[in-house]
Formats: C-alpha cells, sequence, structure tokens
C-alpha cells in the first residue's frame, strides 16, 4: 500500500474519533469508554492531536474533565 494511502486511513481514523467522541460527549462515562478505545487504536502523535482537542473541548464541557486521566503520560 502507498504511503499517501496510508496517512489518508490513519487521518480518517482520527476524524472518526473525533466524531464519535463530540457524539457521545454528552455522557461523561460514554466519553471515557471511548476515549479508552481511541487511545489503543491511534498512533502517539495523533494521541498528541486528540489530547489538544479534548482540551478545548473540556473548556466548553468541564464535566468531561474526569476523563483527561487517560491522556495521562
Amino acid at each position: 500500500m502507498q504511503l499517501k494511502n496510508l496517512l489518508y486511513m490513519a487521518r480518517a481514523m482520527f476524524d472518526y474519533t473525533k466524531t464519535i467522541l463530540e457524539r457521545v460527549s454528552f455522557d461523561a462515562n460514554l466519553f471515557c469508554k471511548e476515549l479508552q478505545k481511541a487511545i489503543e487504536r491511534l498512533l502517539p502523535y495523533e494521541i498528541d492531536e486528540l489530547r489538544i482537542w479534548i482540551g478545548n473541548l473540556t473548556l466548553q464541557k468541564p464535566e468531561l474533565n474526569e476523563c483527561l486521566i487517560y491522556l495521562e503520560k
């Protein structure tokens, strides 16, 4: 498989993960479960990007702060 296709697939997974997390952000427990799954399947640099994205999301939804523990290094 070409590198371009692999990068596209990785980016698609990252975008899909953000979509799922947005959709379940109404429930902190569900959000935490989906975040754990995401961490298992994303690449390290994607987890770093996700950490930033979730940091911004928790500014709007502080009830999700309890899930940040899964993003600690």
